[in-house]
């Protein structure tokens, strides 16, 4: 690593946190506000619980919850004994799940009642999880342990157990519909490092972060760490909602923010937003997928506050940051690498490409992933090594450096589409539609939308003798397929007498697309 982790772990950090700030607001969700002393003994609780159980350190234990306080105790809890955290997605098929709870090898699960129906199914398979390892937030089912009550039952002292930088911190799942989805490892050592850069753009004990993306994801835990290690406030919203984010935003004071593209269009598109006291508002961040040029110049001319967009994996490596304030000449560019980012241009052999030719972004710094979990053939496929033999993890992305030294993307070497900020894959979606005795062959690309920043547009080939139309395909495909990629007809359709003809097609959102339209059957995202 071109630096060593920080000495303090963020898990320190917050741990002391307790004492410096007893009595300020840690946590605030709709009028709950959890002080640091309550963060604290609520943390001590749900650790104490877990060890009575027989989670031990090193241990996995998963949730699956939207946003909210049980969720971070929770969190908190499962680092104290030294276990790792495996926060589920949600917009998933009951039998992905099942993949990365047994994958993970976890020993409990954390279960909120909404989510109770994607669990249901697949119960009886898990059969690592422990005697008394399901855990119910909100709800009283036989076989589930009650979260207030076990927590009641469990003392409140911090329990003695040693936790270092190597440790595992989380596994972050990426979706999917066939094979095992890849868990992504994070130690304790990678979180600290994020934390101390992060807090380098000014999360500091002053901040109240507003956090409005789920916890499952990194892009939430990349500002959810920083704001409690520092001492600051989170304000948890369990669902995104313009009008709730700007009205939260105006009544807490909130100084801090990270959001996806998406969040940030409908924010600054709303007729509402000028009427709001955003005057607070110290940094506000974006990453997940590409920001648009435009929309960058919007939110720098009219939402206050410093306005940063980050680029980077999941898995860590290389990352950029760009000060959208300070320089509205390289809008299209997703900045600079960061502190102790270095990052190169591969070409398809992997050698080094010259200032501005396009090539593969590879990158390495102090957050990179361990690995993934129990994949060791897909690990060693993300790394590239330069003529020092130092390890750079690929990206997947193509892109090129100018003159100035600002990073601009091009395309993606990966078959992959970001949706609202979840990574869908259009190889996912053509394996279930294949499937289907109906179709002969099928191709999905990324096209884009407006209210998404990009949706899948799918275009099929049916068989001759095909018997089901577009709606029986289509109900069958959304039965296997999870909630971020179920698909819909677009408004306009292509004559089957036009089947192989090049045009150009217009979709739902009357984004063009230029290519050869093989029959009249498109499914795309709702």
């Amino acid at each position: 690593m071109p630096d060593p982790a920080p000495a303090s772990a963020v898990l320190q950090s917050i741990i002391g946190n307790a004492t410096r700030y007893a009595d300020r607001a840690a946590l605030v969700q709709g009028g709950r506000r959890l002080s640091w002393r309550e963060l604290d003994r609520q943390a001590n609780r749900v650790a104490n619980h877990l060890a009575s159980l027989g989670v031990r350190h090193g241990d996995k234990v998963c949730v699956l919850s939207p946003n909210s306080i049980a969720f971070v105790e929770t969190f908190l809890g499962i680092l104290k004994i030294g276990g790792c955290v495996v926060p589920l997605p949600s917009m998933v098929t009951p039998d992905s799940l099942e993949m990365m709870i047994n994958d993970s090898g976890a020993r409990a699960l954390f279960l909120a009642d909404q989510y109770r129906d994607l669990v249901g199914p697949i119960l009886e398979n898990l059969g690592g999880l422990i005697e008394g390892g399901r855990i119910a937030y909100d709800f009283k089912a036989s076989n589930w342990q009650d979260y207030d009550a076990a927590l009641n039952a469990a003392a409140d002292t911090a329990p003695k157990t040693h936790v270092s930088e190597q440790d595992l911190f989380n596994i972050i799942y990426s979706s999917g519909t066939t094979g095992v989805p890849k868990g992504i490892t994070h130690d304790h050592g990678l979180r600290s490092f994020q934390v101390e850069r992060l807090q380098g753009l000014g999360i500091d004990e002053t901040a109240i972060s507003l956090l409005s993306t789920p916890l499952y994801s990194n892009t939430t835990l990349v500002t959810l760490m920083p704001t409690l290690a520092a001492g600051g406030c989170c304000v948890l919203m369990a669902r995104f909602d313009v009008l709730d984010y700007l009205d939260i935003c105006q009544r807490e004071r909130v100084t801090h923010t990270m959001l996806v593209p998406v969040q940030y269009q409908r924010i600054m598109a709303h007729p509402d937003f000028e009427r709001f006291d955003l005057s607070a508002m110290k940094l506000k961040l974006s990453t997940s997928a590409p920001l648009r040029a435009g929309l960058k110049r919007d939110i720098a001319a009219r939402f206050p506050g410093l306005m940063i967009e980050i680029y980077g994996l999941t898995e860590g490596g290389g990352s950029t940051v760009l000060s959208v304030t300070d320089f509205p000449d390289k809008l299209e560019s997703v900045g600079t690498p960061g502190l102790s980012v270095d990052i190169r241009i591969i070409d398809e052999d992997g050698q080094e490409c010259p200032q501005g030719v396009a090539g593969e972004i590879v990158g390495r710094s102090g957050a990179m992933m361990t690995g993934y979990h129990k994949r060791q053939e897909l690990t060693d496929a993300i790394r590239w090594r330069d003529d020092k033999d130092q390890v750079f993890f690929r990206s997947g992305d193509i892109g090129y450096f100018d003159e100035d030294g600002f990073l601009f993307l091009s395309d993606r070497k990966k078959d992959m589409i970001i949706s609202g900020g979840l990574n869908i894959y259009a190889d996912d979606l053509e394996r279930v539609l294949l499937d289907h005795p109906a179709i002969d062959d099928v191709a999905v690309i990324a096209v884009p939308s407006d209210r998404w920043g990009e949706t899948p547009l799918g275009l099929v080939v049916l068989r001759q003798d095909a018997i089901d139309g577009t709606e029986e395909i289509l109900a069958w495909a959304n039965e296997k397929l999870g909630k971020s990629q179920r698909l819909k007809i677009a408004t306009k359709t292509i004559p089957t007498s036009m089947a192989g003809t090049p045009m150009i097609a217009i979709d739902q959102n009357c984004s063009v697309v230029v290519g050869m339209v093989r029959l009249n059957v498109w499914p795309s995202v709702c």
